[in-house]
């Protein structure tokens, strides 16, 4: 029984990471939502943890600035206008994670896609 217990206990500290959905170097392909996903959940226990978690705001800011820059100006066209005062980077980012773990048909889109799929769903401009 004790030899049972052990051999169990090994194969649960081996798969956890593998259930747990630990981050790849794949993932920071981006190429599907999916990826930024993991990323951007990445366990703290992941040896991955800090680059997956820097890469997933780089990525979702950094994909947000542009669309500023592009859509400011008088030729600019606006189509996701957040509240104001805006809620905190790491408050967008988590409602983001839960909009796209609650919507998977999305998960193999790219991550922009669904980025602003999700913006213009939460914050349309009213015209």
């Amino acid at each position: 029984m004790r030899r049972k217990t052990i051999i169990l206990l090994l194969i649960t500290v081996f798969l956890v990471p593998v259930i747990a959905g630990a981050v790849s170097e794949k993932d920071f392909e981006v190429q599907a939502t999916e990826n930024i996903v993991n990323l951007c959940t990445a366990s703290p226990d992941d040896p991955l943890y800090h680059q997956a978690i820097n890469f997933c705001h780089g990525y979702l800011v950094g994909a947000y600035h542009y669309y500023e820059a592009e859509s400011s100006g008088p030729n600019g066209i606006k189509f996701v206008c957040p509240p104001d005062p805006r809620p905190s980077r790491n408050d967008m980012i988590g409602m983001f994670i839960e909009w796209a773990k609650a919507h998977p048909q999305y998960l193999e889109e790219t991550p922009v896609e669904t980025e602003f799929r999700f913006l213009m769903e939460k914050w349309p401009c009213k015209p």
